[in-house]
């Protein structure tokens, strides 16, 4: 039954609480290693980049939630989106080697360092 003092119930309160991404970054002899939280979010609305020695993690997201009863009468239609972005600053990475995957809603980027010079700009692909 509809309780119009809960109007955003369960759908609310989660979602509200959950708009960060959680990251953890680890650093080895070779490379970066990244792997950020990201549930609900598909591959495709996830952006990655790295330039000027930072990576940047960007992710948006569109719900709709609608609610009839037997009848078929909307009772409640809920819309929001949510934007999560994030930046690490990871010097002198070997662009042309960065790998990322997206798998049960951790993105993974191995961020391999350079044994040399700066690079340009690249924008890098999830698989």
């Amino acid at each position: 039954m509809f309780d119009p003092s809960d109007f955003f119930g369960d759908f609310g309160r989660s979602f509200m609480k959950d708009t960060q991404m959680k990251t953890d970054v680890r650093e080895t002899d070779n490379s970066y290693e990244v792997s950020s939280e990201l549930p609900g979010f598909k591959k495709e609305d996830i952006h990655l980049d790295y330039r000027d020695n930072t990576l940047r993690i960007s992710a948006k997201h569109d719900l709709n939630k609608e609610e009839k009863d037997k009848e078929g009468q909307l009772l409640r239609q809920e819309r929001s989106t949510s934007n999560v972005v994030r930046s690490f600053y990871l010097p002198d990475v070997e662009k042309d080697k960065v790998t990322a995957k997206y798998d049960g809603g951790v993105l993974s980027v191995s961020l391999p360092k350079l044994n040399g010079t700066s690079q340009e700009n690249h924008q890098i692909d999830i698989q």
